[in-house]
């Protein structure tokens, strides 16, 4: 009986040994590397960043394997992309990248050296293109500005201040802001106490 078991074995390793080419685990190998290439990459939820300006910093991708494609190897080339704060992405298999954008949002035109720039909420200046309608946004003026604008404006929203009624901001070194309002009329902070200065300039308009 042990006999005709071991006849067995060897009959079916010789049978195992006559028909398996390593070809075979290659070709396999090269149809799931086929199946699993990005083919379509989509693009949700942007606004003013461009759907083709993202697609052309992203041409590397297509081609690639979807299962060990990283997020930097997306994100990354998309940082000097104006407007563009974060993605999500997402992988819809089996060749399907899916790129959800949260755009930043402009704030103010800013003058810095004889140019205007976009200043958004992340406080990144945006070299300010043509194609913009600037007349719905404040200006900013002043050495430095776009570094303490945020939190100054921040300020001025958590105390409710009515922002839609400011033409100009001027920022001055010291640390101190002026208001120029749609009115024409003025108003001086001091660089200390300002959120009391805040809500007193608030009860002054009232």
């Amino acid at each position: 009986m042990k006999k005709f078991y071991r006849i067995i074995v060897i009959l079916a390793a010789f049978i195992f040994l006559t028909t398996y080419t390593p070809s075979n685990l290659n070709v396999s190998h090269e149809k799931e590397n086929l199946f699993f290439k990005i083919k379509n990459i989509k693009i949700l939820n942007n606004n003013r960043v461009s759907e083709r300006e993202i697609e052309k910093k992203l041409e590397h991708i297509y081609g690639k394997n979807i299962l060990t494609i990283k997020r930097n190897d997306i994100a990354t080339p998309l940082e000097s992309i104006d407007f563009l704060g974060k993605i999500e992405v997402k992988k819809k298999y089996p060749n399907i990248l899916v790129i959800k954008v949260y755009e930043t949002k402009p704030m103010a035109i800013l003058f810095k050296k004889n140019k205007k720039y976009f200043l958004d909420n992340l406080s990144n200046l945006i070299l300010l293109d043509k194609g913009f309608n600037t007349d719905d946004f404040p200006n900013i003026f002043g050495e430095e500005a776009e570094n303490h604008f945020m939190n100054f404006f921040n300020k001025l929203n958590d105390n409710n201040f009515p922002k839609h009624r400011v033409k100009n901001y001027y920022y001055f070194q010291i640390g101190r802001w002026d208001l120029q309002l749609l009115n024409e009329q003025v108003i001086k902070f001091p660089p200390e106490k300002m959120t009391e200065a805040i809500q007193q300039s608030i009860k002054l308009l009232n």
